[in-house]
């Protein structure tokens, strides 16, 4: 609202400022210049006004949308992490281009839950979205795309999920080309043999590896196995330590260093990623660097976070919303979309404080981003 505000404040202010303009010495000395330049401009503006009218128009009409329909988006968010939040907000600014493009409206803000990670008030969520009649759902990471499909079996109503990495891991979907039901998105599938392969570049000497995560969460459990074999294959020891909440994620990282690990691994984790704030300093001032699955991890002082950008996840899946309401498409037949996995974001504070250098990443990845210490995305 108050972006709002602001927005409207500035232009009242450059309209008064233009007719304050318009009647200064210079048009009174020169009345007939100024009444044909101002013809000129009206007719330009108007000749724009329609060019513009007329390609609206004309995207509205190639992509099959009722000028002035009403589409209600629900969006459900797991719980508040950066890399969350930053979805949800690409989601709702693409939803605001396509809306201004096509001549439509994409109804979301009436629709807009968080879960907190709490399955009881996700169920409560599913069951308001559904009695609201929504056209569609969003649904933020793993758990909460579960418990939308599981509520929408009946109904059929589209599901649009984002930030799934294992969709057909957690039977989400039939197959990734070919969903199968009412459901499809996008996936945030972690390349965990690339994260390790960083791990043992920044030190090939590691001897014993630590594993942080939710054993709970389905996001975790194929790149937890991944990670496993590859330090097998390694003759590198592992120690597991797991937790479902914010206390018990702060007792296993206490317990992983007195349990001498080298490094820490954790997957695509929502539980470790909502803990890392307060966790990440004990990992510092044991010198153990925190290889994670998302950049909030290394946002929130973990020394590594590698994966996909999530600006542009958040944007291919109000693109996909768009397709199911305006288009008319069919989530059945649409293939889960995959991002470049290859991102690796460092936390430069961190790695300072630990003295480990990051430029052997240089062309390991796809690109080596650096970031500070804070709790949101800029």
């Amino acid at each position: 609202m108050k972006k709002k505000t602001v927005a409207v404040f500035m232009a009242a202010a450059m309209t008064a400022a233009l007719v304050s303009g318009c009647g200064g010495s210079d048009a009174a000395g020169s009345g007939e210049a100024v009444t044909e330049e101002t013809a000129q401009e009206t007719s330009g503006e108007e000749a724009s006004g329609t060019e513009t009218a007329e390609a609206e128009e004309t995207a509205a009409a190639e992509s099959g949308a009722e000028e002035g329909a009403v589409y209600k988006v629900g969006i459900v968010q797991y719980v508040d992490d950066a890399s969350l939040n930053q979805i949800e907000a690409a989601i709702e600014a693409e939803l605001d281009a396509k809306a201004a493009e096509l001549g439509v409206t994409f109804d979301y803000s009436d629709y807009t839950y968080n879960g907190q990670a709490d399955s009881t008030t996700l169920n409560q969520i599913a069951t308001e979205l559904i009695a609201s009649e929504v056209d569609v759902i969003v649904p933020i990471a793993t758990p909460t795309a579960m418990i939308m499909q599981n509520a929408t079996a009946d109904n059929q109503i589209p599901v649009v999920f984002s930030a799934v990495s294992d969709p057909v891991g957690a039977g989400l979907v039939a197959s990734l080309d070919s969903p199968g039901s009412n459901i499809t998105g996008t996936s945030d599938a972690l390349n965990t043999e690339a994260v390790m392969d960083l791990m043992f570049a920044a030190d090939p000497d590691i001897q014993k590896v630590g594993l942080l995560y939710n054993k709970s969460e389905d996001s975790s459990k194929a790149p937890i196995e991944e990670a496993k074999a590859y330090c097998e294959a390694k003759g590198v020891e592992v120690l597991e330590k797991t937790g479902t909440t914010n206390d018990e994620i702060s007792l296993a990282a206490d317990a992983l260093i007195a349990g001498g690990v080298d490094a820490v691994f954790t997957p695509t984790d929502n539980t470790v990623m909502t803990a890392e704030l307060a966790i990440y300093e004990k990992f510092i001032d044991a010198g153990v660097p925190h290889y994670t699955g998302a950049d909030s991890f290394a946002l929130n002082g973990a020394f590594l976070g590698f994966g996909v950008n999530y600006v542009d996840l958040g944007t291919a899946t109000a693109d996909m919303v768009v397709e199911i309401l305006v288009d008319g498409a069919d989530p059945a037949d649409m293939a889960v979309v995959m991002l470049d996995n290859g991102i690796a974001t460092v936390n430069t504070q961190t790695a300072e404080a630990i003295g480990l250098d990051y430029s052997v990443f240089e062309g390991m990845c796809a690109e080596v981003k650096e970031t500070v210490t804070a709790e949101e995305f800029e």
